[in-house]
This record gives structure tokens, sequence and C-alpha cells, in this order.
């Protein structure tokens, strides 16, 4: 064995030996990261199931401003978000769907407003830019709570 492969097999077990550690590393980060749930906000376990079923012949697209609640104008948009976050969280299908009903997100026949998926969108970063609010309704009573407080 010459010079040159002494110097590949010592730079290939190291470069194994590199990738080991630093998979290692990652798995105790994501375990450390994830163990801690009840101080972090953690989009992971968000999940919104709607059952939204759209006509693509836009038979609709004559439909007026009627549709859609005239309460939704008395909230802010961080009162419609706080709103539609503490409805998630009270795991409550039929209190989610009137919440998001009440704040204009849906119309009174079950289809999504316009502007909703925009809303959602937005409400991602708002989530995560109001993690103190989050996690102060983060059980499903204090959720429900809030919404009994907040709701008109």
């Amino acid at each position: 064995m010459n010079k040159n492969q002494k110097i590949g097999i010592g730079c290939g077990a190291v470069g194994c030996l590199g990738l080991i550690v630093i998979g290692i590393a990652g798995a105790a980060f994501y375990f450390w990261r994830s163990s801690d749930s009840s101080t972090r906000y953690r989009t992971a376990n968000r999940n919104f199931n709607f059952n939204i079923n759209s006509n693509s012949n836009n038979s609709n697209s004559n439909s007026s401003s009627s549709d859609a609640p005239d309460s939704s104008s008395s909230y802010s948009d961080d009162d419609k978000h706080k709103l539609f976050q503490a409805a998630g969280m009270a795991k409550d299908a039929e209190l989610l769907q009137k919440v998001i009903k009440k704040i204009g997100l849906f119309k009174a026949d079950g289809t999504p407003a316009p502007g909703y998926e925009d809303f959602v969108k937005e409400h991602i970063s708002w989530a995560i830019n109001n993690a103190a609010f989050v996690n102060s309704i983060n059980t499903p009573e204090t959720a429900r709570a809030y919404i009994d407080a907040h709701f008109e």
C-alpha cells in the first residue's frame, strides 16, 4: 500500500466518522427541540381539517358580499387571528365552523369566502409572532374560555 492509498483510506474514514457524528448531533437536537412542547410553539401539531368542495365552473361567481356575515367587520385582523387560533385549539369542529363563519372566512353556505386562503397563509406568520398568546390558550379548556369571553 502506497502513501496515496493510505491518505485516501484515512480521509474516507474521517469523513464517514464525521457524518456519523453530525447525524447523532442532529438526532439529539431534534429530540431536545421536540421534547419541550409546553414552552415552545410548534406548528407541526396544528392540523386544520376542512371539507371544502369547490366548483370549478364558476357558477357562484355572481354571489353577493351578503354571503359573508356582517359581524366580521367588527373584529380587527388580530382579533380574527386570535379567535381562529383558539377555535382550532379547542378541538371542536362545530365551534371552529361557527367561528370561521362569524369572522368572515366562510360564507353561510359553508364555502370559503374571498380572502380565506390569504388569511390562512398570514396566520402562520401571525402565530409565530404571537407565540405568547398561542401558549396562553394551549389547552382545549383555555381556548374555549377565550372564545366564550371574546366571541360575540
